[in-house]
C-alpha cells in the first residue's frame, strides 16, 4: 500500500508535490495551483496514472470498440472536443458540450448538473450511457479481464488480476486528475514576472476582478468555485435542459450548470453546457447583456455596460490562462493485448 502524504502549501504561486514511497509516486503540479487532494481510498501512483492513461484512450471500453473516453476528451483539443454537443456509438448526438477534463481534479461534483460526486463516479458513467459508449459495466469488466496485458497491469497497480469496475474507475480518475494546467502567463504575473501579461491583459485582469467581477463565480487558482449557476443559457427553447434541478429536485436549481475552469478557456470552444456559444467574445456579449431572462436567472447576472476595448480586454485576459502540464499526455501507441 503507498502511503501519501501532502506537503505544506505555502503560497499559491509555488510548485506543489504529492509525495508517495518512490520518485514514481511524486506528482508535481504546474505554478499556480494548489496540491491534488488524492482520496484516502484511491491515492496517485504512476503505475495506476499510467494504467489509467490506458483505459481513458482504448475503445474496446465502449460496445463497438469505437468511441473512448478521449473520443470526446481529446489531448489535442485540450481535454474536449470543440463540438457543440458530442457524438457517442453509432454517431449519435448527447445532449450537452463535453466539458475539459483539465484541472477536474479540483472539484468533486461532475458533469454539468452534478450527478456524480467524485471522479471515479464520472469515469463509468459514459461507458453505459447508451448515447455515449453503449455498453454496459459487467461488460466492460468482462471483455478487459481477458486482455492478458491489462490483467498484469490490474496486478502491478491493485494486486490482483480479477479486477471490478471500481478498479477501472480508480484508475482512469488516477489518469485524469493528472491533466492540470498552470504556469500561465497570468501565472508568472503573479508571481512577479510584471512582463508576463501585455497591456490588454493587465486591462482585461481588472475588467475580471473589479468591474465585470467574474471571480463572484469564476475564483480562486482554478478559476470556479464548482457551483451552481442558472445563466438563462438554453431556458428559451420549447424544452429546456432542466440542469442540476434533475439530480436535485430543488425548484432553485431548475436551469442551473456547473461553472467550468476558465483554465485553458482559448482553448475549449464551444462554450455553455450547449456549445450555443461559439468564441470569447460571444461569451462576454452574452454576460454583458446580461444573460437571458428566466424564471430562476441568477440574480448577480446584470448588464455589465463594457465598452468595446473592455470587452476586448476581457477576452485577451482570459487567453492568458492557457498554461501548461497536460500537453504531453498524449494517446499511447500500443494498448495491452
Amino acid at each position: 500500500m503507498t502511503l501519501v502524504r501532502i506537503l505544506p502549501f505555502a503560497c499559491l504561486l509555488g510548485a506543489a508535490l504529492v509525495v508517495g514511497q518512490s520518485s514514481k509516486d511524486t506528482f508535481k503540479v504546474p505554478l499556480g495551483l494548489t496540491p491534488i487532494l488524492w482520496p484516502k481510498d484511491n491515492p496517485y501512483t504512476a503505475a495506476k496514472a499510467e494504467l489509467g492513461r490506458l483505459l481513458y484512450y482504448d475503445k474496446r471500453l465502449s460496445a463497438d470498440n469505437t468511441v473512448a473516453c478521449a473520443s470526446c476528451h481529446a489531448a489535442e483539443k485540450a481535454f474536449t472536443d470543440n463540438l457543440p454537443v458530442s457524438l457517442g456509438i453509432k454517431g449519435q448526438k448527447g445532449g450537452v458540450s463535453a466539458p475539459t477534463v483539465i484541472n477536474r481534479g479540483y472539484g468533486m461534483l461532475q458533469f454539468w448538473d452534478g450527478r456524480a460526486n467524485s471522479l471515479e463516479a464520472q469515469a463509468v458513467g459514459p461507458m453505459a450511457n447508451p448515447l455515449e459508449m453503449g455498453h454496459t459495466h459487467e461488460g466492460v469488466v468482462s471483455r478487459l479481464r481477458k486482455i492478458a496485458g491489462y490483467r498484469e497491469l490490474f496486478k502491478k497497480s491493485f494486486g490482483t488480476e480479477e479486477f471490478d469496475l471500481d478498479m477501472i474507475a480508480k484508475a482512469i480518475a488516477t489518469f485524469e486528475r493528472t491533466v492540470v494546467s498552470g504556469n500561465a502567463p497570468y501565472d508568472k504575473y503573479r508571481a512577479g514576472n510584471k512582463s508576463a501579461l501585455s497591456a490588454s491583459q493587465i486591462r482585461g485582469l481588472n475588467v475580471y476582478f473589479n468591474k465585470a467581477k467574474c471571480d463572484a463565480c469564476h475564483e480562486g487558482p482554478n478559476f470556479t468555485a464548482n457551483s451552481f449557476h442558472n445563466l438563462g443559457v438554453g431556458s428559451q427553447k420549447a424544452t429546456p435542459d432542466e440542469g442540476r434541478f434533475a439530480v436535485t429536485k430543488d425548484p432553485a436549481d431548475w436551469g442551473a450548470f456547473k461553472t467550468p475552469t476558465l483554465r485553458e478557456i482559448a482553448k475549449t470552444a464551444p462554450y455553455m453546457h450547449d456549445g450555443s456559444l461559439a468564441t470569447l467574445e460571444e461569451v462576454v456579449y452574452y454576460y454583458d447583456n446580461g444573460g437571458v431572462k428566466n424564471k430562476n436567472l441568477d440574480e448577480r447576472l446584470k448588464p455589465l455596460n463594457l465598452t468595446a476595448q473592455e470587452k476586448k480586454d476581457l477576452v485577451e485576459f482570459m487567453k492568458s490562462l492557457s498554461g501548461e502540464g497536460w500537453q504531453h499526455l498524449t494517446e499511447p501507441k500500443s494498448f495491452p493485448q
